[in-house]
């Protein structure tokens, strides 16, 4: 049978699930894989984004066991949308933990921000309050937990992404660096007016 395919991820918290779905519909194959998930201190949640690939690429394989891969026309990803993570675009090394959208670590910077009146520009652009759950203050604090991050960051060494991001980028072997506006959305970052990043919330 040479039917089409449509592969579907879900990567979630703890688990990273696939799917095989035929043209009518119908789920042809599935997995379910944990994904190992660590608390370091008390309100912080993270992963490490080599495992997480790792569980993917499991989940890809079991639902593909048997089955050609030409079959597979199209990708869809779902995911954990708050999570962050940063990595080197030359190598795809994660340089850090994937901070979980749970994480409660960049409270303080939050805090920072909304102190120094920054909330309701945010909320006037974004449509979200400054809170941790979103993910640009983590990415704050992973950024500032290496070393030059910013500097790295902001020379094209080091790409900065949600988990979609970090998928497309594994699945297109390094190619593609994108995410959607869904994803976006939640970052506290989106304009969502010009439905474009925001040049002001970046420097916050």
């Amino acid at each position: 049978m040479t039917a089409d395919l449509i592969l579907a991820i879900d990567q979630g918290t703890t688990n990273t699930k696939a799917l095989l779905v035929d043209v009518e519909g119908r789920v042809t194959a599935s997995a379910s894989v944990r994904v190992p998930i660590a608390f370091p201190r008390p309100g912080w949640v993270e992963s490490d984004g080599a495992e997480l690939w790792s569980t993917v690429e499991t989940a890809i394989e079991q639902v593909l066991a048997g089955v050609d891969p030409a079959r597979v026309v199209a990708v869809a990803v779902a995911n954990q949308r708050e999570s962050v993570l940063v990595w080197e675009r030359a190598t795809g090394r994660p340089l850090g933990p994937v901070v979980s959208w749970q994480c409660r670590r960049s409270t303080e910077r939050c805090a920072a921000l909304r102190t120094g009146g920054a909330e309701a520009l945010v909320h006037a652009r974004t449509g979200l309050q400054l809170d941790p759950m979103f993910s640009a203050t983590k990415a704050g604090w992973l950024l500032d937990a290496i070393p030059d991050g910013f500097a790295r960051a902001e020379a094209g060494d080091l790409c900065v992404g949600t988990i979609d991001s970090w998928l497309a980028w594994n699945l297109s072997g390094g190619t593609a660096f994108v995410t959607d506006l869904t994803n976006a959305s939640r970052t506290l970052l989106l304009d969502l007016e010009r439905l474009a990043w925001d040049p002001e919330l970046l420097l916050l």
